[in-house]
Formats: C-alpha cells, sequence, structure tokens
C-alpha cells in the first residue's frame, strides 16, 4: 500500500504519522517511511536545491519540473520496490503538493502540473492521501516557534500564498473522495495521532 501525507506547512503531519509508524510496525506491518522531495541521494539533492532559501528567483515551472523530476527518482530508487516487496510506504507529500502549491498557488494549472507527474509517475496514485487540513497562519506561527524545523524558500511566502494552497488541497480532496481522507490538524498532538492511525487501519482492514 502506498499511503501519502499533505497539508500546508505547519500542520503537524510528520509528528502525528510517527506514532502511526511506531503502533503499525509493533502490529506487525512492515514500514517504509519517506519524504518527498528527497528520500534518495540523487532526490535529496535536486530536494536542496528547490527549498535553497537562497534561490529565490527560481522560476515556477522550474520549480515544478525539479519536483517531478525528484519525485521520478524517488519511485524508482524507493517506493516501487517498497510496494513490489509487499511493504507499506507512508511518504511526507506527493504529487498533490505539486499540483496545491506549484498549481493552485503559482497559478500554473492544476491540470498542467497533473500531466508533467503522470509522465514522471506513469500515472502511480496513491491508495490514500491524508490531508492535514490546518488555517495557514497557525501552521506558520507554529513553525516560527519550533526552533527545530527548517525554514525552507516556501516557508518565506506571503500568507495569500498559503491560503490559495490550503484552498487547492480542499478542492483536491473534493475531486478524489475515494482516496482522500482529511485530518482536523487544530486538535491536540494526541487527538490528531489517534485519528491518523485509525484512518491508516480503516484502510488496511478494507
Amino acid at each position: 500500500m502506498f499511503i501519502t501525507l499533505e497539508g500546508p506547512e505547519g500542520s503537524g503531519k510528520t509528528t502525528a504519522v510517527e506514532n502511526a509508524v511506531k503502533r503499525l510496525t509493533e502490529m506487525g506491518y512492515e514500514i517504509v517511511r519517506t519524504r518527498e522531495p528527497g528520500g534518495t541521494p540523487i532526490s535529496e539533492q535536486i530536494r536542496n536545491v528547490i527549498l535553497d532559501k537562497a534561490n529565490t528567483s527560481m522560476d515556477g515551472k522550474t520549480e515544478a519540473l525539479l519536483y517531478a523530476a525528484s519525485r521520478r527518482q524517488h519511485l524508482v530508487e524507493k517506493v516501487w520496490p517498497a510496494i513490489k516487496e509487499g511493504k507499506i510506504v507512508i511518504c511526507d507529500r506527493y504529487l498533490d503538493s505539486s499540483l496545491a502549491y506549484q498549481g493552485g498557488a503559482r497559478g500554473l494549472g492544476v491540470d498542467e502540473i497533473l500531466n508533467i507527474n503522470l509522465f514522471a509517475t506513469e500515472n502511480t496514485w496513491p491508495d490514500l492521501t491524508l490531508l492535514f487540513d490546518l488555517d495557514p497562519q497557525i501552521g506558520l506561527a507554529r513553525i516560527s516557534k519550533n526552533a527545530n524545523r527548517e525554514v525552507n524558500r516556501l516557508d518565506l511566502e506571503k500568507l495569500e500564498f498559503h491560503n490559495k494552497v490550503r484552498n487547492t488541497f480542499l478542492e483536491l480532496a473534493k475531486r478524489y473522495p475515494d482516496r482522500y481522507v482529511i485530518i482536523d490538524a487544530s486538535k491536540t498532538q494526541e487527538e490528531v495521532a489517534k485519528d491518523t492511525l485509525d484512518a491508516i487501519l480503516s484502510r488496511l482492514c478494507k
């Protein structure tokens, strides 16, 4: 199974999934946890270029293509082999992030960015996408208080940009209701962790 985690900046998806991975592993599931952009040496190098705060002049289409390139390499080296071996892959961000950030917030068009990614991924869709929904103002405030979290180029965008990201994610949830589950990320960490695990177990038991 291929599970992806999506949401605006500071939504707490990384923290929530730590508990889920621990519990699933205890239950006997073999989990591969990974992230985008990144997850493999080549993809991590591309990540460094994309998120470098010095690269403020990066063109939107360049950004979109770099994400797709990193995604392709990640699938080839890590995701596809793990799924073939019967493992559960839990990935922090995937193609929906490109649709929300570049397609929606950058204004490049959701369908245009989707076409790029369908080519890169050979139509590989997640079995389940958890959307950690949160008001961007709250998420950005969380980031500013967390000294241990990396602050990347996208974190520096204006609030309007992050509102567009959130709105596009919510539109995608309506477009793909069979694979999307919305998690209310404004709840306590314990509640969000429980909702995350429940959503994954519900899909695994189908």
